[in-house]
């Protein structure tokens, strides 16, 4: 498995393996687990689906510190990543994030359907 580098090729990858709505079921099953307020719909836009979690990620930041690592640790987002990340831009740091979380969710579901 090639590791997206950016939010389209995720988006491209997803699609074309027909597993789009998996990565939304898996986010929904994750942010569940972690007890956040926050359902996707399952023919939700790339692009919204974009919009919306990076919204959130930052409110998590901002506002509920101790929810949003909760979060990362659920999903399995790398520690050490984040720790490279530079905190500086909060806002920048949220899309940054939201990006890993997608990745590692996409992560969950390729290897499902590649080895089930």
């Amino acid at each position: 498995m090639e590791t997206p580098s950016n939010f389209n090729q995720l988006i491209e990858e997803a699609n074309g393996l027909q597993l789009y709505q998996s990565l939304v079921k898996q986010l929904n099953k994750d942010f569940l687990y972690a007890n956040i307020d926050l359902d996707f719909a399952e023919d939700i836009l790339p692009e919204s689906l974009k919009l919306l979690l990076h919204e959130t990620v930052y409110k998590l930041i901002q506002e509920k510190f101790a929810e949003y690592l909760n979060l990362l640790y659920i999903i399995d987002v790398s520690e050490e990543v984040i720790k490279q990340l530079d905190g500086s831009d909060t806002l920048q740091l949220a899309e940054q994030v939201s990006f890993l979380i997608l990745k590692r969710e996409w992560q969950k579901v390729w290897f499902r359907n590649e080895y089930s």
